[in-house]
């Protein structure tokens, strides 16, 4: 279905406010029943699942999955052939802005707006590159800004990019007032919680997250946007990102990702315009900034 579209250069210089007059306008046509998601970092892991548990607990909603390689994501395209009309694959890269900009622009052209946008992507080790610093001695100024670009910086100007769709979209064809932004932290984020140090580059990058998303929830406040936005830390789940660390994890506190990301879902579902800018563990009680 081909919805009326905006002009590129108009759409990105305009005012929010004429962008989401148009946007509203452009999708009162069109009723997206289930509403439409957005998972950002979709390939593998606790993002893959998302898009998983999206796709299968709600059978009218459509489900947009961002990676960098989509044609190398072999369980995302597995999904696309079990949920053909309804999952849609962009390729998106968190350090390249235009990657984004051109998502936004495919996300418009085809749905008119968002419900729902999951940040999960992120990064803690890569081999040779990145390794989570045991002493202030072995923090590089390399392993700081890579954590930074991916952890906060990428989510960032991924909602930048989403704001007018999930302005134009609400909670419209779902059961919420509000459409969401779902940014995955981490309870090593908290400044308040760090009792152990180390860590440097990984706990940094996400208490910058927290306080960018904060700062963006207040926005959303004061514009009356009808957006809220969530930190939400899934716990320690067994994926490729936690692997080699999970030695030390007490028993019973390493969940799989199909017990996280329900978790988390039920977080998201639930959530409410008094929940906007607030961080919830998996198990939905609050952590301290």
């Amino acid at each position: 279905m081909k919805l009326l579209l905006l002009n590129h250069r108009s759409f990105m210089a305009a005012p929010l406010s004429s962008v989401r007059r148009a946007l509203l306008s452009t999708c009162s046509a069109v009723k997206w029943g289930g509403g439409v998601s957005m998972v950002q970092g979709a390939s593998r892991g606790i993002g893959l699942e998302f898009v998983k548990q999206l796709l299968e607990k709600n059978e009218k909603g459509h489900v947009i999955a961002t990676c960098r390689n989509p044609d190398g994501a072999t369980a995302l395209l597995d999904l696309k052939n079990e949920f053909a009309e309804r999952l849609n694959i962009l390729q998106l890269d968190l350090t390249i802005e235009s990657t984004i900009e051109a998502s936004a622009n495919s996300i418009r052209e085809r749905y008119g707006s968002l419900n729902l946008l999951i940040n999960a992507s992120g990064i803690l080790s890569i081999p040779n590159i990145l390794q989570p610093e045991t002493t202030l001695s072995k923090v590089q100024k390399s392993s700081l800004l890579l954590a930074y670009e991916v952890n906060a910086v990428g989510p960032i100007l991924v909602i930048k990019h989403m704001w007018p769709l999930l302005t134009a979209g609400g909670g419209s064809g779902t059961e919420r007032d509000v459409a969401v932004v779902a940014n995955l932290s981490a309870r090593v984020g908290s400044i308040g919680d760090n009792r152990l140090g180390g860590w440097h580059s990984y706990r940094s990058s996400k208490a910058a997250l927290n306080q960018l998303t904060k700062t963006i929830s207040v926005e959303f406040v004061r514009k009356k946007d009808p957006v809220i936005c969530l930190l939400l830390h899934p716990g320690t789940v067994d994926t490729d990102l936690s692997r080699p660390f999970q030695r030390n994890v007490p028993e019973g506190k390493l969940f799989t990702k199909e017990f996280s990301v329900n978790k988390l879902l039920s977080i998201i579902n639930n959530a409410k315009s008094h929940d906007n800018g607030k961080f919830f563990a998996w198990d939905g009680q609050e952590i301290p900034w």
